[in-house]
């Protein structure tokens, strides 16, 4: 299958997007002092598992996608040569 320049590089885009963005939401999560991640006793509550693994999830999602649309643009860049 080929993907177009377009597509390639809207993959790779929304992949560096999605590293940015949970990357920023894990900073924020780990430092939160709402007492929504952490308990008084600064134990994790479920609050923060279920973000965390929400996080882990995109990270691997968006890795997954930005490979697809890196690998789009290597392929159009080599058929130009």
């Amino acid at each position: 299958m080929k993907l177009s320049r377009r597509v390639s590089w809207f993959l790779l885009a929304f992949g560096v997007w999605s590293w940015f963005i949970w990357i920023t939401f894990v900073k924020n999560l780990w430092q939160d002092g709402s007492g929504l991640a952490f308990d008084d006793a600064g134990d994790p509550t479920g609050y923060f598992w279920v973000h965390l693994l929400l996080a882990i999830t995109s990270f691997l999602l968006g890795t997954a996608v930005g490979v697809i649309g890196l690998r789009g643009v290597r392929a159009l860049r080599d058929t130009r040569a």
